[in-house]
């Protein structure tokens, strides 16, 4: 299968402006590239890419004042199959689990374990050790808030999303992170391209994803609290350990988004 991805943003800047961009796709999948991902830049300027500490490749620059555009569009290869689950998996003991795993196993910006830790014992402490328990949090996630982009908003935490049981895909996977590790149960965040590829087409405009991953029995496993099914044509840009990790986007000084179009569909 053949994925077509891509984005166009545009923005407007008071002066010149430090900026990092997160758009690449993840390295790992740069062989899967059918043709390349050249970013343009409207007006150019030189840019440094860098891989961060999570393994994502970003892009740093000086933004010129006024308006500044970057876009690009590139091809990628795709099994086709749907993600793999994890059905029957063991959950590794914490004093088991590789020191460079322990991260997403603690609290962060977006993800109040210490808040939750009551809840997810009480709603999930009888539930078996393993992927029964992932798919539960799973499933209570998936139930408990209502999909709204009228109730989005970019401060929510996971433990805000809970009390107003509202949001949007980044607070399905803050709340399924954050439930996860309350567990013991290594979870990170993910941002990327999902099309509807064997899915109904949905009305909405194109977007960016986000989802999350679990660590069962030495292997990382895709889940997606908002669709709560398998899918297929999921291309990864950035994981950390909640969305302060992986904006697409970050700049540092005031500016205003005047165009954010993305695509995602099979040729």
């Amino acid at each position: 299968m053949q994925i077509r991805a891509g984005y166009d943003i545009a923005f407007e800047f008071p002066a010149p402006t430090p900026l990092v961009l997160m758009l690449d796709i993840r390295p790992e999948r740069e062989n899967d590239l059918i043709t390349p991902q050249r970013p343009v830049f409207e007006p150019w300027v030189p840019v440094q890419r860098y891989i961060d500490g999570f393994g994502n490749r970003c892009t740093r620059m000086l933004a010129p004042a006024g308006h500044f555009r970057t876009y690009a569009e590139f091809t990628v290869y795709d099994s086709g199959h749907h993600e793999r689950q994890g059905w029957g998996t063991y959950q590794t003991p914490v004093e088991e689990l590789p020191s460079d795993v322990l991260v997403f196993l603690m609290g962060s910006r977006y993800c109040e374990t210490d808040l939750l830790s009551a809840t997810a014992w009480s709603l999930f402490g009888h539930t078996a050790a393993g992927w029964d328990r992932v798919q539960a949090i799973t499933d209570y996630v998936h139930n408990h808030l209502l999909f709204s982009y009228g109730n989005a908003r970019v401060t929510r935490t996971a433990y805000e999303a809970w009390q107003e049981r509202t949001g949007v895909c980044r607070d399905f996977a803050h709340l399924a992170v954050t439930l996860c590790r309350a567990m013991n149960i290594p979870a990170r965040y993910c941002t990327g391209y999902l099309g509807d590829i064997g899915v109904p087409a949905l009305p909405d405009p194109m977007d960016f994803s986000a989802w999350f991953e679990v660590r069962m029995d030495g292997s990382w496993y895709t889940m997606d609290a908002r669709h709560n099914e398998p899918r297929i044509g999921r291309i990864v840009i950035a994981r950390g350990r909640d969305a302060a990790d992986v904006a697409i986007t970050t700049s540092f000084g005031p500016h205003a988004l005047t165009r954010f179009d993305v695509i995602t569909w099979e040729e």
